[in-house]
């Protein structure tokens, strides 16, 4: 359904799996696979939160789910605040510091971790971003092959969310930082304007999108939000070629295709275009 076509490349972008929370999430992630598998896609980016309290055996689980995947190096990830926990999945999940590159044809990906020790409690999910990440992330594009699309991708949030439980709507209410977006989240967005196509996160659960206009009218940076795939039943596919979107839509896992899901009555877009100095 969704295979290459000479140069034309296909990526999904996942998040928030948490596998390991309760069999029917682990069986939504098990369709999801299935799913991947059906569309032949080149490339699957996982923005964290794979595992819902960082045990090893959850990790191990997520291991066995998407072997294929992995094992043709089709599926690159970074952590979000859940893989922290427990035994720190995180650890398995991305090394070789804070900033990596994954670099395949068509597509040149900058995966950050904004995790931290803090995260390491239930109750401080929130993300940490450094100026040295910045930069790290700014010097990591300017590595993008010519014709290849590039993308950053991290668990947590650059741009302000709605909060989205009452646990998150109280903690804002006494000024916990655990609902707040990355404190550097919008210097980072300034730093790569221009030279990166889409930044793709996770953590909340409800899909969003920011568009973030560059002075002088050329096209905006998408930010896209995949919202929680496990819970979604579904995931965003986006077709590019030399270095730009061509196409994108949504793939559907069997379950939810039966029910005829519509990503317009449970998505909650942010289409307005934001213009960042």
């Amino acid at each position: 359904m969704a295979k290459s076509n000479g140069s034309m490349r296909t990526l999904v972008h996942l998040s928030d799996l948490h596998i390991g929370r309760d069999e029917a999430t682990d069986e939504a992630a098990r369709s999801l696979a299935r799913m991947l598998a059906a569309a032949r896609v080149d490339q699957v980016l996982l923005t964290g939160d794979v595992t819902h309290r960082g045990m090893a055996r959850e990790l191990a689980r997520y291991e066995r789910i998407f072997a294929p995947l992995l094992e043709e190096g089709r599926l690159v990830a970074v952590p979000g605040n859940h893989d922290r926990m427990g035994d720190d999945a995180a650890r398995g999940l991305m090394r070789g510091g804070r900033v990596a590159i994954t670099s395949v044809p068509g597509l040149h990906v900058v995966r950050v971790d904004s995790t931290a020790p803090h995260n390491r409690s239930l109750i401080d999910g929130h993300g940490e971003l450094s100026g040295q990440d910045v930069a790290d992330v700014r010097v990591a594009l300017e590595e993008t092959p010519a014709g290849a699309l590039p993308v950053v991708m991290l668990h947590h949030h650059v741009l302000p969310l709605p909060v989205e439980d009452l646990a998150e709507r109280l903690a804002t209410l006494v000024g916990l930082p655990c609902a707040d977006e990355l404190p550097l989240g919008e210097d980072l967005l300034g730093r790569i304007l221009g030279r990166c196509k889409l930044v793709l996160h996770g953590h909340r659960h409800v899909p969003a999108e920011f568009r973030v206009a560059p002075p002088g009218g050329a096209a905006p940076m998408r930010i896209l939000n995949a919202g929680s795939s496990t819970m979604l039943g579904r995931a965003r596919i986006i077709a590019h070629a030399a270095g730009e979107i061509a196409w994108e839509g949504w793939l559907a896992t069997e379950t939810v295709a039966a029910r005829s899901w519509s990503p317009a009555t449970r998505a909650r877009p942010f289409g307005e275009a934001i213009a960042v100095a």
